[in-house]
């Protein structure tokens, strides 16, 4: 495809997102770079390659998820499917089974532990194996209503894909020591988890089913985030724009224990729930940029810098 079909294609996704006209910069140094930088890998491997993408919330992972799938399938003739982690959360009842039985706190989503990483390996099977024609299923989750999407809601990928994008806000992420996970990194530990038994089962399940996830990536892209205090203030940000598109939407459930029909947290929930996500985002900025195959610094404005990669693409 021509360039005038590339930018009418970027044109049309900034405006689609809502993003300020200047993100056609971001397009320019950031995206199309990464962009060719998969090709490359697909190419050298010579075979279909699985790209994860990490990012602490806020960081604009999902947005770059998207523009990638559609330059890449539209403009490089290389089908390409995307989840999110955030996809395969366990159901809002699987979730209550897991706090009764190992510790309240997972009730909470987010955290390894809440995911169910077999549906992942399996999406990924069925989008690998897939024969011409034949549709896959992708998990969804709706997180205002704090559950799973009905299966008849969610989207479905057509045929083989070439490139298969995941992303996530732990993605990658490594287990800690013994010795970190004594020690408490907020109010929230040091009070509702005074023995380390949630936060000991979550760096379990980062040893085990999830690094077996992530040890099918063949690159690990990392959004970096300057800060925690900034993922803080973002994730405020998406809560007020979550609450603005569901206004007037019902925000209590019934008084039987259900799921609320609509989830909106306040600020200072949002808060609390940060906290459940702060030690493995914070090992994650301070141990992953080392090992990431790609690094993309990201200013506290959400601006993305050049990708700086790792080494040489493969060749065949």
């Amino acid at each position: 495809m021509s360039d005038n079909e590339l930018n009418s294609t970027i044109e049309n996704l900034i405006n689609q997102e809502g993003l300020p006209s200047s993100y056609g910069d971001t397009v320019e140094q950031t995206i199309l770079p990464l962009a060719r930088r998969i090709l490359e890998l697909r190419q050298g491997l010579g075979r279909p390659v699985i790209i994860g993408i990490h990012g602490a919330q806020g960081t604009g992972k999902s947005t770059l998820t998207l523009f990638l799938k559609e330059i890449l399938s539209r403009h490089h003739g290389t089908p390409t499917a995307s989840f999110s982690i955030d996809d395969i959360y366990l159901t809002r009842a699987e979730r209550q089974r897991l706090a009764g039985l190992v510790h309240p706190l997972f009730i909470t989503r987010g955290v390894p532990g809440t995911h169910d990483v077999s549906l992942g390996q399996k999406v990924i099977d069925q989008l690998l194996a897939a024969e011409p024609g034949e549709k896959t299923a992708i998990p969804a989750f709706d997180k205002a209503r704090d559950d799973r999407a009905p299966r008849d809601l969610w989207p479905v990928f057509e045929g083989p894909a070439e490139v298969i994008l995941v992303e996530g806000w732990c993605l990658g992420a490594a287990p800690e020591s013994e010795e970190a996970l004594a020690r408490p990194v907020n109010r929230l530990e040091a009070e509702e988890d005074a023995y380390a038994t949630w936060r000991s089962y979550v760096n379990d399940c980062l040893k085990d089913s999830y690094r077996a996830f992530f040890d099918r990536l063949d690159c690990l892209v990392m959004l970096k985030a300057p800060s925690m205090e900034c993922v803080l203030e973002w994730r405020t940000l998406q809560e007020h724009k979550l609450a603005a598109r569901h206004a007037g939407a019902p925000k209590e459930g019934g008084g039987d224990g259900s799921a609320p029909s609509l989830r909106i947290m306040s600020d200072e929930e949002v808060a609390r729930f940060i906290m459940h996500y702060q030690r493995v985002t914070e090992h994650c900025l301070r141990e992953m940029p080392d090992r990431a195959d790609v690094l993309i610094p990201v200013g506290p404005d959400h601006s993305l810098e050049a990708p700086r990669f790792r080494g040489a693409p493969v060749s065949s």
